[in-house]
């Protein structure tokens, strides 16, 4: 190998370093697929809870309030357990790897998907108050998306491709909103399986380092 060829690979060696310092890629396929796993039991718990609330109640006593105070528990534990899980799985794989799970890049990352997720929180909230129950899946989808999609620069290069699927199932929820159940748990359900185990299968089955594409 001459001295041009040399200066190129130590050249693309740098890069390789300065952009896993900058990116958090400890991101465990096992997450993603955690995440699915919680969301679809959230999604058959929430069916269940919907149609036992129909067949209970009348038109003349209907308590929706009743419905909404159990459907917005179901949402809290769904959402405390995918954390936990998720978090639990990269966890495992930092310590797999020897990095760092709260790192410089890994603060980036969580501000910058925590922002549009935080902002469509308050969104949300705002829905659930106006009573405009058949918008809250389409606008959790679509705001979940742009934070995946933000969060992508800081993270490994795929995230994103999950965030624009996330958006699009959004966008076509927002005329088919009667079927907000089924588009939430393709969504944060389907989706986030499919991509947990094309995530392990090509970069965690059997690797021992993160393959440098994965940051493309």
């Amino acid at each position: 190998m001459d001295s041009s060829s040399q200066n190129l690979e130590a050249l693309k060696d740098i890069k390789r370093i300065m952009e896993r310092s900058s990116r958090f890629i400890s991101l465990s396929g096992l997450s993603g697929i955690a995440v699915g796993i919680c969301a679809l039991i959230g999604a058959t718990f929430a069916w269940y809870r919907i149609n036992l609330y129909y067949k209970a109640y009348t038109a003349s006593d209907m308590c929706l309030s009743c419905l909404r105070e159990d459907l917005l528990i179901i949402a809290s534990v769904v959402f405390i357990a995918a954390f936990i899980t998720a978090t639990f799985f990269t966890f495992l794989k930092t310590q797999k790897e020897g990095v760092a799970i709260w790192g410089n890049s890994a603060r980036r990352l969580l501000w910058n998907t925590m922002l549009p997720m935080l902002a469509g929180g308050f969104m949300l909230w705002r829905m659930i108050q106006l009573h405009q129950y058949q918008l809250i899946a389409p606008a959790s989808l679509i705001f979940y998306g742009l934070a995946l999609v933000n969060g992508s620069k800081y993270t490994m290069g795929e995230v994103r491709f999950l965030g624009y699927a996330e958006i699009l199932l959004g966008i076509i929820n927002l005329w088919l909103y009667h079927e907000g159940l089924i588009c939430w748990a393709i969504g944060f359900g389907i989706f986030h399986i499919i991509y947990g185990i094309l995530m392990w299968w090509k970069y965690e089955r059997g690797s021992k380092e993160v393959a440098p594409e994965m940051m493309n």
